[in-house]
C-alpha cells in the first residue's frame, strides 16, 4: 500500500514539476530561438520562434530518458543564442543569403551534438568541469554582454538595425521601449509580489499585457499583417518536412572550405553547451543530494542537439532556471523532463496562434534581464586584493574578446589563458614540500650514542628534500634556486619523489645538472620513493634511466626508500669518522658491548653463565612476530633489520642495529609474543640473554639484577629521547 502511495505521490511531483518548468521553457524557447535567427531580420522572428519550441519538445523527449541527471530539463540557452546568433550575424554581414546562413547553422548545431556525444562517450566529462572559473566567468559574461547588445534593436522598436551606433541612431519605438520595460519590471519584481509563477513567465506576461493595452490606442498594433513589434505568424508544421529536406539539400552543395569554416564554432558551441550543463548537474546535486554522470549527460545531450537539429531545432543545454522549478516543485525522476517536453509540444500545437502575437519587445527584455544575471560582476571584487588580479584580468579579457572579436577568439584565448593560470598556481606554489638536513633527521638504523653525537655534529652535509606536484619547464628554475645554496657544501642530496606527480624533458635536464655539479665535488645525488606510475601516464623510473639519471650514471644513486639512501649517506660518514665497524672486524665480546661497557665484573661474569652464542646467515630469520620470546639480543659482528609485513606483502623496514648494540628488549622485559619480525642483513653473530636464566641466575643477588635493569632503561631512554626529537623536528618541518 505504501509503494502505490509513494508511486502516485511521485507522478503527482513529476506532473507538478513538469508543468512548472514548461511555464519557464516556453518563453525561454521563444525568445532564445528569436535571438538565434534575428540577424536574419524580422521576417525570421517566426522561424526562430518555431525552432525554439520544437527544440526544447524534441530535446526534452531524446535527453530526459538517457540523461545522468534525471531532473534536468533541457531547453534553448542563452550561450547557444549568443554564440549562433553572432554567427548568423558575421555570415549575414558577409552577404550570405539567408537560407545558406540557417543551412549554415544547422550544420554546426549537429556538429556541436556529436562532439558532445563523442566527449561523453571517451569520458571528456570529467576533463571540461576542469577549466578554470576565470576562464568561464569571462567566457560567460562576454555572452551576457553579447546578448544584451544584439537585443537592444528588439527593445527600442528598431530590428532592422544592427550594432549599438544603428540603435542610437535610429528611430526609436516608444510602443516597444514601453512593452521591453514592463517585461523587464516583471522579471525583477515579480517575484516579489508572488511565488506562485516563475520570473520569466511574470516578465512575459507584463510585456503582453503593456502590448495589450497599447493596441487599444493604436490598432496598427491588433494586426499581425506587417507588423514588426510581434512574432508574426509561425510557419505550418505541414511545411516543415519539404523545408527540412530543401535544407538538407543545400547542404550538401556546400563545399569543403565552407566545411571547415564550421569546425571552431562547432568547437566553441559544444564546450561551451557541455559547460552550462554540467555546471547545472552540479547545482542539482547540491539540492537533490545525488551525484549525476557526467559522460551519460554528455551523450544525452549530444544526442538531443542532433535530434533538435534534424527537426528544425535550435541548440539546446541542461537549463538552470528550469531545472530548479522542476525541482522545487516536487519532480522526483526524469518523468517530468518528458512531460516539460510534452507540455511544450501540445502548446505548440493547441496554442501556436497565440504565440505569433508574442511582442518582440517582451521577450527582447526577457533576454536582457538573462543577459545582465549572465555578467559575473562579483568579479570587480577581485580588483581588491593584489592576488586575484591576475583572475580579474582574465574575466575582463576574455570578455572583451568576446564583445569586441567573436566568441570563437575569446574562446581560443580563454584556453590560453587556462594554460597560463595553471602554470602561474604551479610556480606560486613550491615544489618542496619538506627540506631537512642529516643533523635533523635520522634513517631508521639505531646508532650507538658516539655515533648518534658524530651524526648530530655532522650529519648537516646530507639533504633530505620532499618534492611535491609537478616538474616541468614552469617549476624547472624554482626547484634549482631553492637547492642552489645547498649544492656548494652538500655532500649528499636525496630527493624523495613519492608525492611527485609529473615531470618533464626540462624538469630532468636540470636534475642531471644538479648530479653533476655533485659529482664534480665528490657528492651524489639520490633519488627514493620514485612511484611506479604517476597520474600523467609514464613510468617516472624508466623516463629517468631514459635521460641518463638511472643507477649506473655518475654521481647518481636510486634507493627505495628515503630511509635506505639516509642510512647509506649515514654509513658513509660514520665511516670516515672511523666509527662503522668493517665486516673483518673480530666479534665482540661480552664486557665490549656499548649496553654492558664498565659493567660490574661479578655482574658481567654471571651474565656470561646465562648467555647464548648464535650465528645467521644473511637473510636468515631470526625471530617471527608471532613467535613468544624472552631474549634480549647483543649483536657482536653484523646487522639486523627489523621489519613488518603488510596485508599487500610488502615488508615495511621499522629499525637497523649493527655491531655493538642491542635489541628484543621488549619481550625480554615482558615475555611473550614478539612484535615484527628480525633478519639478519649481513653474516650476524649474537649473544641472548634469556629473561628466565637471568632471574635464576641472580635470585640471590637481586642488587647485581636491578643493575643490569637500571643500564637498560636507561638505554632504552636514551632512545625514547631520541624518537621524540626526530617526532618534533617532524612537525616542525
Amino acid at each position: 500500500m505504501n509503494d502505490v502511495s509513494e508511486t502516485k505521490s511521485g507522478l503527482i511531483g513529476d506532473l507538478w514539476g513538469g508543468f512548472a518548468a514548461t511555464l519557464v521553457a516556453i518563453p525561454s524557447a521563444l525568445a532564445f530561438g528569436v535571438a538565434t535567427f534575428a540577424a536574419l531580420g524580422p521576417d525570421f522572428a517566426g522561424r526562430g520562434a518555431l525552432a525554439g519550441l520544437i527544440a526544447a519538445a524534441v530535446a526534452g523527449l531524446v535527453a530526459s530518458p538517457l540523461g545522468g541527471a534525471p531532473r534536468l530539463v533541457t531547453v534553448p540557452c542563452a550561450p547557444a543564442a549568443a554564440v549562433m546568433g553572432a554567427l548568423a550575424a558575421d555570415l549575414a554581414g558577409a552577404g550570405a543569403a539567408p537560407e545558406r546562413v540557417i543551412v549554415t547553422l544547422a550544420l554546426v548545431a549537429l556538429a556541436c551534438g556529436a562532439l558532445q556525444f563523442f566527449y561523453g562517450a571517451t569520458g571528456a566529462g570529467r576533463i571540461i568541469k576542469y577549466i578554470p572559473f576565470p576562464v568561464v566567468s569571462g567566457y560567460l559574461s562576454g555572452v551576457g554582454l553579447i546578448i544584451f547588445l544584439k537585443q537592444l534593436p528588439a527593445l527600442c522598436g528598431v530590428p532592422d538595425v544592427q550594432g549599438l551606433y544603428g540603435v542610437l541612431t535610429g528611430v526609436w519605438r516608444p510602443e516597444a521601449l514601453i512593452v521591453g520595460a514592463a517585461a523587464v519590471a516583471g522579471m525583477f519584481g515579480g517575484p516579489k509580489l508572488t511565488k506562485a509563477a516563475p520570473a520569466a513567465v511574470l516578465g512575459l506576461l507584463a510585456g503582453a499585457a503593456a502590448y495589450v493595452g497599447l493596441a487599444f490606442f493604436d490598432r496598427r498594433m491588433a494586426s499581425l499583417v506587417a507588423n514588426p513589434l510581434v512574432i508574426g505568424p509561425l510557419p505550418s508544421l505541414a511545411g516543415c518536412g519539404p523545408a527540412l529536406l530543401a535544407r538538407w539539400r543545400a547542404a550538401a552543395q556546400l563545399r569543403p572550405a565552407d566545411l571547415k569554416a564550421l569546425a571552431s564554432p562547432a568547437l566553441t558551441l559544444s564546450i561551451l553547451l557541455s559547460i552550462d550543463t554540467l555546471k547545472t548537474c552540479l547545482v542539482t546535486d547540491v539540492l537533490t543530494r545525488s551525484r549525476h554522470d557526467s559522460n551519460k549527460e554528455l551523450r544525452a545531450q549530444g544526442l538531443a542537439n542532433i535530434a533538435s537539429t534534424l527537426t528544425g531545432g535550435v541548440p539546446v543545454s541542461g537549463a538552470l532556471g528550469a531545472t530548479l522549478v522542476n525541482i522545487n516543485s516536487g519532480a522526483r525522476t526524469r518523468l517530468s523532463g518528458v512531460l516539460a517536453a510534452v507540455f511544450v509540444l501540445a502548446t505548440l500545437l493547441l496554442c501556436g496562434g497565440l504565440v505569433a502575437w508574442t511582442p518582440l519587445a517582451a521577450l527582447a527584455g526577457i533576454l536582457i534581464v538573462v543577459a545582465v544575471k549572465m555578467v559575473d560582476w562579483r568579479a570587480v571584487r577581485l580588483l581588491r586584493h593584489r592576488s586575484t588580479l591576475l583572475d580579474f584580468g582574465v574575466i575582463l579579457t576574455v570578455a572583451a574578446a568576446a564583445v569586441g572579436i567573436d566568441l570563437i577568439t575569446a574562446a581560443g584565448l580563454g584556453v590560453a589563458l587556462a594554460i597560463l593560470l595553471f602554470i602561474r598556481d604551479q610556480i606560486h606554489g613550491s615544489v618542496i614540500r619538506r627540506k631537512q638536513y642529516g643533523n635533523e633527521f635520522f634513517s631508521r638504523k639505531h646508532r650507538l650514542p658516539d655515533q648518534r653525537k658524530a651524526l648530530e655534529r655532522l650529519g648537516d652535509i646530507h639533504l633530505i628534500c620532499q618534492l611535491q606536484g609537478n616538474l616541468f619547464f614552469g617549476t624547472t628554475d624554482q626547484l634549482f634556486m631553492e637547492l642552489e645554496p645547498d649544492l656548494g657544501r652538500c655532500r649528499v642530496v636525496i630527493l624523495d619523489l613519492r608525492r611527485v606527480q609529473g615531470m618533464d624533458l626540462s624538469a630532468a635536464h636540470m636534475l642531471e645538472q644538479i648530479g653533476a655539479m655533485l659529482a664534480e665535488k665528490g657528492g651524489t645525488l639520490a633519488f627514493a620513493h620514485i612511484p611506479a606510475s604517476l597520474p600523467t601516464g609514464p613510468d617516472l623510473a624508466g623516463f629517468l634511466a631514459d635521460v641518463g639519471l638511472s643507477r649506473d650514471a655518475r654521481g647518481i644513486r636510486i634507493f627505495e626508500t628515503v630511509g635506505e639512501a639516509l642510512e647509506w649517506a649515514e654509513d658513509c660518514l660514520l665511516a670516515e669518522q672511523g666509527l662503522l665497524a668493517r665486516a673483518e672486524e673480530a666479534p665482540l665480546a661480552l664486557g665490549d658491548i656499548d649496553l654492558l661497557r664498565g659493567l660490574d665484573a661479578r655482574l658481567l661474569e654471571a651474565l656470561e653463565s646465562c648467555a647464548h652464542k648464535r650465528s645467521f646467515a644473511e637473510g636468515q630469520q631470526i625471530f617471527h612476530r608471532d613467535d613468544d620470546g624472552d631474549e634480549l639480543f647483543l649483536i657482536r659482528q653484523g646487522e639486523v633489520r627489523v621489519e613488518l609485513e603488510l596485508k599487500s606483502g610488502k615488508r615495511h623496514h621499522l629499525a637497523g642495529f649493527s655491531r655493538g648494540d642491542y635489541f628484543g628488549e621488549v619481550v625480554f622485559l615482558d615475555p611473550g609474543r614478539h612484535t615484527a619480525d628480525a633478519v639478519a642483513a649481513t653474516a650476524t653473530e649474537l649473544f641472548a640473554l634469556p629473561r628466565r636464566r637471568i632471574d635464576q641466575a641472580f635470585a640471590a643477588d637481586p642488587a647485581l639484577r636491578a643493575e643490569l635493569f637500571a643500564r637498560l632503561a636507561k638505554a632504552i631512554a636514551l632512545r625514547l629521547r631520541g624518537a621524540d626529537k626526530d617526532l618534533r623536528r617532524l612537525q616542525d618541518a
